[in-house]
């Protein structure tokens, strides 16, 4: 295949939300008392509510910075890629990358809204999803169609509002409800008990897929204090095993056959080396009496059945697709966060496919139709799927700047278009 000819779609990217994303969306007894996006004295971005202010940390949001301005400190708007919160930006960026389509997780409330915590008032918090969702959907989405693959969050410390807004987004065309995925970090209830199958039932009912993209479970890890950031940075992707293991050994697939799970962020290659230690534990540690559902098949053919594992850079885990499952593998870039490949994604991930000898037709399951699949998206219903390749996409972003730029010319373009 060559590079121009695929069609890459990312099942996860990020967005760093606008201030105005909750004007047209809160209800009216709640508009005083939503989410705002405040400046603090030193010029960083912070959304403050009900006594909480959560700022956006300098990784998340790195694309085209020099690395040496990369780092944890808090930022704002002034001094990243437009890319990163205004759509228009992001669908230029995502030409220039020759990304067709993209799923993106929300930055301010949490992957999955476990932000929203502090909010005591139950009806607010409600509100607040309802509000983020809308504005996801009909705006972040909305303005092109096709493009942007909606997904939702749901309020975390009441699971009845979770499959009310369950039932309620399916009728806007949302496939994807990113979840918590370890909710005990929380002192929420675990997988093994019975309190998440209502949310469980209500998306086998409407075919919802449930993204569980890592980040929460890191506070299951004890870091030693004289370690350095790289330490988490380096294990991270490999949280994602925890997540699949609470979900198997919970039965949770016993008790909803249908179920699928998004493994966001997490990586491959880890999943061999799990099947072969699940394959091992149920053959040999039989009197456990663990039961993962699904008599007579084996313990991967369940896990193939229910899982789709993404990746931004894999080579090894390639290599090793069949032990996998080809049609349980995605792709996806990571915009605009420190793992990103962008602008580059497909030189990077075409030289990896290369790397592991990949026919064109496991390219394709790779890069869009496991995902379209999976989820359940038509991806050629507004856009002809020619005009979904790399090379068609790029040809319509010959103008945007993909080169290093600092923070400092950043601010200094967001200040003089703000005084336009």
């Amino acid at each position: 295949m060559e590079l121009n000819d695929m069609i890459l779609v990312s099942i996860d990217d990020h967005i760093i939300e606008p201030a105005d994303m909750f004007d047209n969306h809160m209800p009216a007894k709640f508009k005083d008392r939503a989410p705002v996006l405040m400046r603090t004295p030193e010029g960083h971005d912070q959304w403050q509510w009900e006594g909480t202010a959560v700022g956006t940390t300098g990784l998340s949001a790195v694309v085209s910075l020099p690395p040496e301005e990369w780092g944890f400190d808090p930022t704002g708007m002034a001094e990243m890629r437009p890319g990163c919160y205004d759509i228009d930006e992001r669908i230029r960026d995502m030409d220039a990358n020759g990304i067709f389509a993209s799923m993106s997780f929300p930055s301010f409330a949490g992957f999955a809204g476990t932000q929203l915590d502090t909010i005591k008032d139950d009806e607010l918090r409600s509100a607040v999803v309802s509000a983020y969702n809308d504005w996801h959907v009909e705006e972040w989405c909305g303005a092109y169609p096709g493009r942007m693959l909606p997904q939702a969050i749901g309020n975390l410390w009441n699971v009845d509002a979770i499959v009310t807004e369950i039932h309620r987004i399916a009728k806007k065309g949302v496939k994807a409800l990113s979840f918590a995925e370890t909710p005990y970090v929380l002192g929420l209830p675990s997988f093994k008990t019975e309190y998440w199958d209502p949310m469980f039932k209500a998306l086998c009912e409407e075919d919802m897929v449930l993204n569980m993209h890592i980040g929460l479970s890191f506070n299951l890890f004890r870091q030693p204090e004289d370690y350095p950031s790289d330490h988490l940075i380096i294990l991270a992707p490999q949280f994602s095993t925890v997540t699949a293991t609470d979900l198997l050994v919970a039965g949770v697939f016993r008790r909803f056959p249908e179920l699928k799970i998004g493994l966001s962020e997490g990586g491959i290659g880890w999943i061999p080396f799990f099947l072969d230690r699940l394959e091992r534990h149920l053959s040999n540690h039989t009197w456990t009496g663990l039961d993962i559902g699904h008599e007579g098949m084996t313990p991967t053919e369940v896990f193939r059945k229910h899982f789709l594992g993404c990746f931004i850079t894999d080579p090894s885990a390639l290599i090793n697709r069949d032990r996998i499952g080809i049609e349980s593998i995605a792709w996806e870039c990571d915009y605009p966060h420190s793992d990103s490949t962008w602008p580059r994604s497909p030189e990077k991930v075409m030289a990896e496919f290369e790397g592991a000898n990949m026919s064109d037709d496991e390219i394709n399951k790779v890069t869009y139709e496991n995902t379209a699949r999976f989820y359940g998206f038509d991806l050629f219903k507004d856009i002809p799927k020619e005009q979904a390749t790399v090379g068609a996409l790029r040809a319509l972003a010959t103008d945007v700047d993909t080169r290093t730029t600092s923070k400092a010319e950043y601010r200094r373009r967001y200040e003089a278009a703000q005084s336009a």
